[in-house]
């Protein structure tokens, strides 16, 4: 939108206003001074068609209605339409893209529609050139009439006699002045000025009697006055631009009508005048308005832009971060749609902004996507290559080597990404029932094995149920039994396989109890026996103590923090990882214990300190 210029209260209106994009304050004094300045508005935004047929639709309108065809609108639905049919394309493109085809590959339809919008679109612009030829020859034709009022008004103006004689023909020439509007913009004020002059001249030289000459001053005194009114309820009107368009028609109005007698022109004129600043500085402050609002869209639809523009497509290495991104991108481009229109000379550059970042993003999706269906493919070729290998291997007798190389086979399987939903659980389920066909062919061959198995596994949780009895009743020596009880399960051999896992937590549990409970009393006892010998030291030999005990509490906090940033690489979603992220857990729990051993230290050595001091 252009920026709205100051109107000043005594301006006069062209009488060339041709359309409510560029219209004047129109205030007319009764001896014209000063010409006026343009203010430039723009009407007030119509609902913008949001499809092609709309489009179309209002083009066919607009052939109609060629008067009411703007550049600015037609420039607005032909974006308009090129967008919705590049987004159909892009729809098209990637729809082709998920059906399995090769993007170099993808020829977008033929737009049926296009033809018809460039025809219609055609028509309008021809429409509105011949619109504007003809206007043009109408202003000519009334320049020329108004040059005649002119010369003629001047004429019967030049002397008191011939003025007398011409009254009525100057008024029937006035008449005639008010139903001739349009004239080329270039020769309206300067033609207004010169009627003015010769029409004032003319009543300046009028010799009527003095009750015929007060009463049409009179008649000119009562129209003017009842134009003031009406342009004072202007101010009550809510619509500002309404109002100002309104006084438009009251300025021309009251510039059409003759003087009123010498001693009022300059009151009437004031009150018109007043009033008349009244509904600029409204229309002025709506624009200004206005305005400012567009500034804030812009800022918020360039925070949009940053927004799209700050995602990392290089990190987005998995569905669901492409999934969670798209989402972000969506709610983006409905909060852009609620955001109202820019300053007009940013709208279309922040716009282009926006589709850019927002095309970069999904041209980067389409590519991550294809690259994923390679890796997918590649992916299953390299499972089944393995399918074939367990079933090759399915039917040997071998069991300890065919065993070793199908548990080869199993690692190398959970080392291959994953391969396409569709397919994944019928090639998994192929790989399976090749190792499990060999597994139970052996354990049908080593049952034998499984009986030595299940007693191995009752030996175990004997010993389980030996260190449990530790933690109720330690009695004494209780480290030595526990090595013991260690050697003993360590002796023991092979359980169940799927039941090891079990046993073993049970046996792990019970351990890290019992070393839990031996450190912590362990710990207990170094520290009173740390304050007793505190007690015996003085002078520096405490302030070393104290450095030494600092130093070792802030390596200590190192250490914690080291490992509790290596926890959060692992993951837990494996047997191995889970195992792994416990025993770090354990491991940052007994270095915070010792943490609060070493605060106790320093806290014992400062009172000794303290103590001594105070002696």
């Amino acid at each position: 939108m252009e920026e709205i210029k100051n109107i000043a209260p005594e301006e006069v209106k062209n009488e060339n206003v041709q359309s409510q994009e560029n219209a004047q304050a129109v205030e007319t004094p009764e001896t014209l001074t000063e010409m006026p300045a343009e203010v430039s508005e723009e009407a007030p935004a119509r609902a913008q068609p949001q499809t092609k047929e709309e489009i179309i639709n209002r083009l066919k309108e607009l052939v109609h209605e060629a008067d009411k065809a703007e550049r600015a609108e037609l420039e607005q639905l032909k974006q308009t339409y090129y967008r919705l049919h590049n987004a159909e394309v892009v729809a098209a493109r990637e729809a082709f893209i998920a059906a399995g085809g090769a993007a170099e590959e993808f020829q977008p339809e033929a737009d049926t529609l296009e033809e018809e919008f460039k025809a219609q679109m055609s028509l309008v612009k021809e429409m509105r050139a011949k619109l504007a030829e003809e206007q043009e020859q109408i202003k000519q034709e009334n320049l020329r009439k108004k040059q005649e009022i002119i010369e003629r008004i001047k004429e019967l103006g030049a002397d008191p006699e011939t003025a007398d004689k011409g009254y009525e023909e100057v008024k029937t020439l006035q008449a005639a002045w008010k139903e001739i509007k349009l004239v080329p913009a270039e020769a309206a004020t300067e033609l207004w000025k010169t009627y003015h002059l010769h029409v004032e001249q003319f009543y300046d030289q009028l010799r009527l009697n003095h009750e015929f000459r007060a009463y049409d001053f009179k008649k000119n005194l009562e129209a003017k006055t009842h134009l003031c009114e009406a342009a004072e309820k202007l101010a009550e009107v809510e619509d500002p631009v309404s109002a100002f368009h309104q006084l438009q028609k009251l300025h021309q109005e009251f510039r059409e009508i003759g003087p009123v007698s010498k001693e009022l022109r300059e009151e009437i004129w004031n009150r018109f005048k007043e009033a008349s600043t009244v509904v600029n500085k409204r229309h002025q402050a709506h624009f200004e308005a206005l305005k400012a609002r567009e500034e804030e869209n812009l800022v918020l639809k360039t925070a949009l832009c940053e927004r799209v523009e700050a995602i990392d497509v290089a990190a987005l290495n998995n569905n669901a971060a492409w999934e969670e991104a798209t989402k972000t991108i969506l709610e983006t481009q409905a909060e852009w749609k609620g955001i109202g229109f820019t300053p007009k000379k940013m709208n279309a550059k922040i716009f282009e902004r926006f589709r850019t970042a927002c095309d970069t993003f999904f041209k980067a999706k389409t590519e991550f996507y294809k690259s994923l269906r390679d890796s997918l493919s590649e992916n299953l070729a390299a499972k089944t290559a393995l399918c074939e290998k367990a079933e090759a291997l399915k039917d040997s007798t071998d069991w300890a080597a065919t065993s070793a190389k199908l548990v080869a086979l199993q690692k190398e399987w959970k080392t291959i990404g994953p391969v396409a939903h569709k397919v994944s659980e019928n090639i998994w389920k192929r790989f399976n029932e090749a190792c499990n066909y060999f597994f139970e062919q052996k354990n049908a061959a080593t049952q034998g094995q499984r009986k030595e198995e299940e007693a191995n596994l009752e030996l175990k949780q004997a010993v389980i149920e030996k260190l449990q009895a530790l933690l109720e009743n330690p009695g004494d020596n209780v480290q030595q039994t526990v090595r013991e009880l260690q050697a003993e399960w360590n002796g023991i051999g092979h359980v169940p396989f799927r039941k090891k896992d079990k046993v073993y937590k049970q046996y792990r549990e019970v351990v890290d109890r019992i070393y839990k409970e031996l450190h912590l009393s362990a710990g207990r006892r170094h520290l009173e026996n740390f304050k007793k010998n505190v007690a015996d030291k003085g002078g520096n030999e405490l302030v070393r103590e104290r450095t030494r005990l600092m130093t070792a509490y802030e390596a200590k906090k190192v250490e914690i923090q080291n490992y509790e940033t290596n926890l959060t690489f692992f993951s837990s979603k494996s047997k191995s990882g889970n195992s792994l992220v416990e025993e770090l857990s354990k491991k940052i729990e007994r270095l915070k214990e010792d943490l609060g051993l070493l605060v106790e230290k320093i806290n014992a050595v400062n009172e000794q300190i303290k103590a001594e001091e105070q002696a």
